[in-house]
């Protein structure tokens, strides 16, 4: 406990608690259905939007590539959690090895950068499309989707990069009992035995960093948008233009509203633990979980792509 220099861990598994208020297995059977459902709807939303995208070729186009990657996205981001967290609730599967906890929180934090920095990039496709209609298709061709998107996901595992190699050099001597669902950056620092003032410093930083610059860059876009806007002369234009945004904007605000509320809870004095761990499990599962419901209901395109693919099935059952 003293050679707080040591930089080779002694721990080599942790026990990842779950909900410390919730251990009896009633509570937790009746845990793993509710994420078992959410995580299936999860999936399959999310791969449906992206089998419409793959199988329409009028749909490729820069918003849609967008789209799509945010669906890739939201399954690789559950996906990283909630296979484990449904072990633990219904085989109380709790132990982690060092490795694979440290693997999990470097693919969860980048994954949710990336994710900031793709609804950023969608905001700035929006902005082009009504700000810039004639030289949208030279501004945002398929090709820079693509290369914006490669950006978003280099970028997002770049940025959590330091912190991660920080904690790794962490000494982990003792205590190894996760206060959390999955291994979250600042649950596995408390287990540190040693100073991580500079390690919770660095990781909040980045954290708000990335928030405040996507969604200062998301709110000029949306400014230059509502300007745009306002010129055209009639209603009915202004509602077609105001349209193409509806469904971005609901999955920004539930993006970073849910990043807001994990925020708030930890910064509310005797907020209970068990509330905490559920902000942040909420923020991880309720997003995913939206998006593509938001995008099916929302957006005309893949309504009617989805109809059509339906039509066609039906058409060839009924030859066959």
């Amino acid at each position: 406990m003293s050679n707080t220099n040591h930089t080779v861990s002694s721990v080599t598994e942790f026990i990842i608690i779950g909900f410390p208020g919730l251990q009896d297995q009633g509570n937790k059977t009746i845990l793993f259905s509710v994420f078992l459902v959410a995580y299936l709807i999860i999936v399959l939303g999310n791969l449906l939007i992206i089998f419409i995208f793959v199988y329409d070729e009028s749909l490729h186009t820069p918003m849609y590539i967008l789209i799509c990657n945010l669906a890739v996205l939201d399954i690789c981001l559950t996906t990283i959690t909630l296979p484990k967290m449904l072990a633990l609730f219904l085989f109380n599967s709790s132990l982690i090895s060092f490795n694979a906890c440290f693997t999990q929180m470097f693919f969860f934090l980048g994954l949710g950068v990336a994710e900031s920095f793709l609804l950023t990039v969608m905001a700035y496709d929006r902005y082009l499309a009504i700000c810039k209609p004639l030289h949208y298709h030279d501004l945002m061709t398929n090709s820079l989707a693509i290369r914006h998107v490669m950006w978003c996901w280099v970028g997002g595992f770049l940025a959590i990069i330091i912190p991660l190699i920080l904690a790794l050099r962490l000494p982990f001597c003792g205590p190894d009992k996760i206060l959390h669902c999955f291994c979250d950056h600042s649950s596995v620092l408390r287990l540190a035995c040693a100073n991580v003032v500079i390690n919770s410093i660095l990781g909040l930083t980045i954290a708000l960093s990335v928030v405040l610059i996507s969604l200062l860059l998301i709110l000029l876009s949306y400014m230059m948008i509502i300007k745009s806007v306002l010129v055209i002369s009639t209603s009915e234009g202004r509602t077609k233009a105001f349209s193409t945004c509806t469904s971005h904007l609901l999955v920004i605000s539930v993006f970073f509203l849910t990043a807001a509320g994990v925020y708030i809870s930890y910064r509310i004095p005797g907020t209970s633990e068990d509330l905490r761990i559920m902000a942040a499990v909420f923020q991880n599962v309720f997003p995913p979980l939206m998006n593509p419901i938001i995008y099916c209901l929302r957006t005309k395109e893949i309504r009617d792509s989805f109809v059509k693919i339906l039509m066609k099935r039906r058409v060839l059952a009924l030859s066959m």
